[in-house]
């Protein structure tokens, strides 16, 4: 039987390849995946079940891989496939497996996904194949994944319970791209989950490309020359409602007695478990009382794809009296109608798009004499057989695999992050968005767009950072500039509350404050924005204002023990000492903040976590930053060197694979040891631009710079998803990357963070081009003309 199999395949070769007698043949169709030489290389990582897993999530699975391998060259896939962890199954060599159960399985497949850096990831989704309730599992796995996400909704529920909901929710929420097999689970997927219409895409199930009406040649192989074969393939279980095709057997084999039903499949595995054989015995059982079990052929196996073509071709009809009208998908009926069969099926979701318009007949569930009279009819006449064939053949067209691999690519181009060229690092940037989000009260904090939204008014987190960009504002007019740093001032200064001997923080649009007493983070901050004041401001007047205010309001850290406040503060006192050249209190400040900082990391530390806590949060590089300075300004070389390794650390947690920055996202806070890839936020990126440039004044190496000019190119576009956040005209920065692309909103946060980003980085590069003239210099003068490093 091998032979003969191989034998008809071959056969099938000029038939497709050849010209007749007397003219070429014109293709139906074109493929343009071969040959595309426009298209860029694209990474693909593919997660679901696969072959030899015997379910049709694998074989669909495979089927992606190999069709896209075959007709799209461009993209290269990794698959990752979800394992019952028996070790009974011999995956190919390129599939990693997930341990469906395990839940470290997931967190380590998704940090292997991470680390091999593909452009996309393309989930197969079906609840039962993830481990937990509902396979909730699956939402871990994709959380960890920074790639872009394309999803397959093999299965969308009409009538979900609530964690299902949660579940495909959540899946939707991190899709960039989503695709399903038909209209209605679309239209279910927009509709009831609320996803959003222009990311989900329908691409019917794919579909063998054999030439018609070979019957024949294949019923002879399989030994039923004259008879009139009725099929039915699949895993054997109560929902496929084989039983009513068997009760329609009496029916048509009194008209028709050549008539054979071949029921084609294994057992599902999961009711083999349970029950043994026991449905399958009872559908045999039930043949024979009615007297057609030598009308009933059974094919206890889960056959490959090609044998399963192979029998398929060899039937007249093939039946699917599925009761579940909710199926969303069938890849054999796909594959039924693609091979030119006449089709009796119940009406559910699949066979009613696919089967409309005369394409398959279809009958009510549960009805055997309908099953019966549908079959009859077409055995009847033939010529009404032969035509229904030729117009299931001619829609399958349509779905034949190069057809599904040009859709499936296109969502995969679609989806991927595509490298972008060079992007300006030293471009002035605009101030016309800054101005826009600024009254003469302060800043506001958020907008919705690019619009400021009142409704929050403000806080004296962003308007000390204001503060602090108008000291480094050197472009601004003075007078334009000291107007506003007045206001900021002004503000930061009416923010102390005397009652409290604390700062406030969030004010309402009406200038009345949400608080008595604002956070240690807020009280920080606001101590580093008088201290840099005092370092930085061109003004004197706002030079004496600032010392006066920071003496007045140092106290505020005594009993502090927030790392980031102490660490906040202690960047304003060093800021004070450099420009003071002596203050005992702002010193004590350091040594007291650079003391603790150490004792935390000493008591945090472990081999594979070299941090000062076991959570990273927002701001992280702040704590190596604060070390550094106080390691430089207080002699404490060891400081310096603990400062510099922890911020190497981060640095390296922060960057992909591919080079990419990519800052802990804000799903990562409160996870112990762990990190998370969204929402990712711009005052991470600034943070990391300053550190930086601190650590390249004390150890000047390029791995510094270079880590600088990553994090600021995440602002211009060089990020996980490719969105360009910072808007170099205007000064403007979205509020964050998140799984599905760029947050819109314009708040204050997001821009200072953009725009004291570029301050610190062009004092990086400027420090950079004078220790490379010294360079040059000396080595003319020792050598003659050195050669100088590209400015980016």
């Amino acid at each position: 039987m091998p032979e003969r199999t191989a034998e008809l395949r071959r056969s099938a070769i000029p038939l497709l390849a050849s010209g007749a007698a007397d003219g070429p043949v014109i293709p139906l169709f074109a493929h343009p995946g071969s040959g595309r030489s426009s298209l860029s290389a694209v990474s693909l990582a593919v997660i679901g079940t696969y072959t030899p897993r015997k379910c049709g999530i694998a074989t669909f699975t495979a089927d992606l891989v190999e069709q896209l391998g075959r007709y799209h060259a461009e993209i290269d896939t990794q698959v990752y496939a979800l394992d019952a962890g028996d070790g009974g199954l011999r995956y190919p060599d390129h599939v990693s497996l997930i341990e469906q159960g395990d839940p470290a399985s997931y967190a380590a497949a998704a940090r292997h996904i991470n680390e091999a850096a593909p452009d996309a990831v393309w989930l197969q989704h079906e609840f039962g194949i993830f481990g937990g309730p509902d396979g909730e599992m699956v939402r871990d796995l994709i959380d960890g994944v920074a790639a872009p996400l394309i999803v397959t909704f093999h299965t969308v529920l009409s009538r979900p319970s609530a964690n299902q909901r949660r579940i495909v929710e959540h899946i939707i929420s991190r899709a960039t791209q989503i695709m399903v097999m038909s209209r209605h689970g679309r239209d279910l997927l927009v509709d009831l989950y609320r996803a959003p219409a222009d990311r989900v895409t329908v691409i019917p199930h794919g579909a063998p490309d054999r030439p018609f009406g070979r019957e024949a040649s294949f019923k002879a192989w399989l030994g039923l020359q004259d008879r009139n074969v009725l099929m039915t393939f699949g895993l054997l279980g109560p929902g496929k409602g084989l039983e009513h095709a068997i009760e329609a057997l009496p029916a048509i084999i009194a008209r028709h007695p050549q008539t054979i039903y071949r029921i084609v499949g294994a057992t599902h595995p999961n009711l083999v478990k349970d029950q043994g054989e026991a449905y399958r015995e009872k559908l045999i059982a039930l043949a024979q009382r009615l007297g057609v079990g030598d009308h009933v052929q059974w094919d206890n196996r889960f056959l490959d794809t090609p044998e399963l073509l192979d029998q398929l071709e060899a039937s007249d009809i093939y039946l699917t009296p599925y009761p579940n009208l909710q199926q969303a998908t069938s890849g054999t009926l796909s594959y039924a109608v693609a091979l030119g069969k006449a089709v009796v099926s119940t009406p559910y979701v699949h066979a009613r798009e696919l089967l409309a318009e005369g394409v398959g007949m279809l009958v009510e569930p549960n009805d055997s004499a309908a099953i019966a009279a549908a079959v009859n009819a077409l055995l009847d006449d033939r010529q009404r057989l032969d035509a229904l064939r030729r117009r299931a053949y001619a829609e399958g067209r349509k779905t034949i695999w190069p057809r599904f691999a040009d859709a499936s690519a296109a969502l995969v181009h679609a989806a991927a992050v595509q490298p972008l060229g060079e992007v300006p690092l030293s471009a002035a940037l605009g101030l016309s968005g800054f101005n826009a989000m600024c009254d003469a009260t302060g800043m506001f904090q958020h907008a919705i767009g690019i619009v400021p939204d009142r409704r929050h008014g403000y806080c004296l987190d962003d308007n000390a950072r204001a503060l602090i960009l108008m000291n480094h504002a050197a472009a601004v007019p003075p007078a334009e500039r000291l107007s506003r740093s007045v206001i900021f001032a002004s503000f930061v200064q009416y923010a102390w509350n005397p009652d409290r001997n604390h700062f406030r923080n969030f004010m309402n649009f009406d200038r009345t404050w949400c608080e008595d007493e604002g956070s240690d983070d807020s009280n920080g901050r606001a101590l580093w924005a008088l201290g840099d004041t005092v370092e930085h401001s061109p003004f004197s007047d706002m030079q004496a204002w600032a010392r006066h205010w920071f003496d007045e309001t140092l106290h505020t850290l005594d009993d502090v023990q927030s790392p980031r406040a102490i660490a906040f503060g202690m960047l304003g006192a060093a800021a004070v000492l450099r420009g003071t050249g002596n203050h005992s209190r702002a010193e004590a400040l350091l040594r007291r903040g650079g003391a603790f900082l150490e004792t935390l990391l000493a008591a945090s530390r472990r081999p594979d976590w070299a941090w000062f806590e076991a959570v990273l949060g927002y701001d992280n590089p702040r704590l190596p930053q604060a070390l550094i300075e106080a390691g430089t300004l207080c002699d404490r070389p060891d400081w310096t060197r603990l400062g510099l390794h922890t911020l190497d650390w981060i640095a390296q947690r922060q960057i992909a694979a591919t080079g990419l920055f990519r800052p802990v996202g804000s799903e990562t806070f409160g996870r112990q040891h762990g990190q998370m890839p969204f929402d990712q936020q711009p005052l991470e990126a600034q943070a990391a631009i300053e550190a930086c440039l601190a650590a390249f004044r004390s150890d000047p190496s390029p791995r510094w710079f270079d880590h600088a000019v990553s994090s600021y190119r995440w602002f211009l576009g060089a990020n996980d998803r490719g969105v360009i956040l910072g808007d170099v005209a205007s000064g403007r920065c979205r509020d964050g990357v998140t799984p599905r692309g760029a947050n819109a909103n314009c708040g204050a946060e997001s821009i200072l963070a953009f725009q004291l980003g570029h301050v610190a980085l062009q004092h990086l590069l400027a420090e950079r081009r004078t220790m490379q003239r010294a360079g040059e210099e000396l080595a003319e003068d020792d050598h003659g003309p050195a050669q100088t490093l590209a400015h980016p």
